[in-house]
């Protein structure tokens, strides 16, 4: 997995959120290690293993984006690069998604007669619980603290299912998820009516490039439910799959994200940089 190094994610944020504020300045390599807290060497081997392109190409990408765009427009640099880089036909991650919620008896049966397999997995993002039934992902949450508050999480969410600890297991599903990032994916979620159609609609518009509150709105035929799409984009139980750090605020502003603001712009970040390269 990429993301061996627990403090790998923490330091690629950091340096991600510097470049993001300062690329104009054009930032030389010792700079950037220095935000790093590595070498020059260590850190250019670090960076482009986790981004797949060195630190300076990276700020040159985003110095690229940036020059293009004022050919065209004022909005926002990073969106634009962000834009410009990720939007096309291609799956998000080059995995196939087939996507199924549960029926409304089974919601209301709460996963009875489900077993829910989870566990622990170091990912490009930090640390993250990863669970699955026997019809496909239910849950990829990123976490700081313990096991114990996860799984209270996942019990909330399917209270009659069997919760079994499989840590080999997630770790497989996060390689091939972040790292193989091809075959298909099934998800198995559980969410409300109007949930599901936001996730479902999040899926095929995210795969696109970044989309706003309200074109989500749009989309599933609520095009006053801003708000509403908003909570149902925050209750998304399968992190990065359904693409939900790709929703930014209508005038381009990154807006919040439920597992953190670094993350989110680390995502993107990341996401270009694959890209491009």
């Amino acid at each position: 997995m990429q993301a061996s190094d627990p403090r790998n994610f923490e330091r690629m944020a950091r340096v991600i959120r510097f470049v993001d504020d300062h690329f104009p300045e054009q930032p030389s390599l010792d700079r950037l290690a220095g935000v790093a807290g590595l070498s020059p060497a260590h850190f250019s081997r670090e960076f482009r293993r986790w981004a797949g392109l060195s630190p300076t190409q990276y700020v040159r990408l985003l110095s690229l984006r940036a020059a293009k765009r004022t050919l065209v427009g004022d909005a926002s640099i990073n969106v634009a690069a962000w834009e410009a880089g990720l939007s096309g036909g291609g799956r998000l991650h080059d995995l196939f998604v087939t996507f199924e919620a549960m029926t409304p008896g089974e919601y209301r049966a709460g996963g009875e007669g489900l077993e829910l397999r989870y566990g622990f997995a170091r990912t490009p993002f930090g640390q993250a619980v990863l669970a699955t039934t026997q019809r496909g992902l239910a849950a990829l949450e990123f976490v700081e603290e313990g096991s114990e508050e996860a799984a209270a999480r996942l019990r909330l969410r399917w209270p009659a299912a069997r919760l079994l600890r499989d840590d080999r297991h997630a770790g497989d599903v996060a390689g091939r998820i972040f790292v193989a990032r091809s075959g298909a994916m099934p998800l198995h979620v559980r969410g409300t009516n109007f949930q599901v159609r936001v996730w479902e609609a999040l899926l095929e518009l995210g795969a696109r490039g970044p989309l706003s509150y309200g074109r989500l709105a749009a989309a599933i035929g609520s095009p006053g439910a801003a708000r509403a799409v908003g909570q149902a984009v925050g209750a998304n139980p399968v992190a990065w799959v359904i693409p939900c750090h790709r929703v930014l605020r209508a005038g381009g502003g990154l807006g919040g994200y439920r597992w953190g603001i670094d993350r989110k712009r680390a995502m993107l970040a990341w996401e270009l940089s694959r890209a491009s390269a």
